[in-house]
């Protein structure tokens, strides 16, 4: 079994208050849970307007699927609207 988790450190520079930080990860959260049967979640930042970290998880048990579903993750990460990546990290259990 293989355990693949990316997380994102993420700048929201349009977001004014934390509501409209919620709304921009809940919209990312749920696609990312549409598109690849993911789980994600806001895992730091919580309090901070323009700030969050995003991490997602994936469990499979081929390798190369774990790798595929994780780099187009990054893609629609990467792609959207309202959210820059700062950092990213990923790793393989």
């Amino acid at each position: 079994m293989i355990i693949g988790v990316s997380t994102w450190e993420l700048h929201l520079a349009a977001c004014q208050s934390l509501k409209e930080k919620r709304q921009v990860l809940k919209s990312l959260k749920d696609r990312l849970h549409n598109q690849f049967n993911v789980s994600a979640a806001e895992t730091d930042h919580q309090d901070l307007w323009q700030r969050a970290e995003l991490t997602v998880c994936v469990v499979s048990n081929d390798r190369r699927h774990a790798e595929r579903v994780l780099r187009e993750a990054d893609r629609l990460v990467a792609g959207a609207p309202g959210a820059r990546i700062v950092d990213s990290s990923t790793s393989y259990l």
